[in-house]
């Protein structure tokens, strides 16, 4: 439901590792950019929405601003609570950290997701809700 967002991280590398890994358990990919940033999405033919994922400081900053000074949250949609424990493992195997195991979260329309976070600290999820099915059409 976004159009982009974007962070901001300290090692291109480090991120890009990350992402391509927790990119095929959700459907997902991640484009060249430039070369301080890429792009993280649905694919190349519909690159809208996208996570702008880069190195460079946005101008929108303001003075004092820096990677990971403000912790980001995004919750991706997973098409299966199998993608959601795929998604887990893949980006644990890619350096991020556990910060919640797949599994059910109470009062939240039918909801079974994942936390990780990347190797900036930010909150990445993915997450499937059951009784949504509109949210899982190709």
């Amino acid at each position: 439901m976004f159009d982009h967002t974007g962070i901001v991280v300290t090692d291109l590398a480090k991120a890009r590792a990350f992402y391509d890994a927790i990119a095929k358990p959700l459907g997902l990919v991640t484009v060249n950019n430039s070369p301080e940033s890429f792009l993280f999405g649905k694919s190349r033919e519909e690159p809208i929405p996208y996570l702008w994922i880069g190195t460079q400081h946005p101008s929108y900053w303001i003075e004092g601003s820096r990677a990971g000074i403000n912790q980001m949250h995004i919750a991706f949609i997973a098409p299966s609570k199998d993608a959601v424990h795929a998604f887990h493992g893949a980006g644990i195997a890619a350096g991020g950290t556990d910060h919640g195991a797949p599994g059910p979260r109470e009062g939240a329309m039918g909801y079974y997701g994942a936390f990780l976070l990347d190797p900036d600290g930010n909150n990445i999820e993915a997450c499937f809700r059951d009784n949504l099915p509109y949210l899982h059409k190709s």
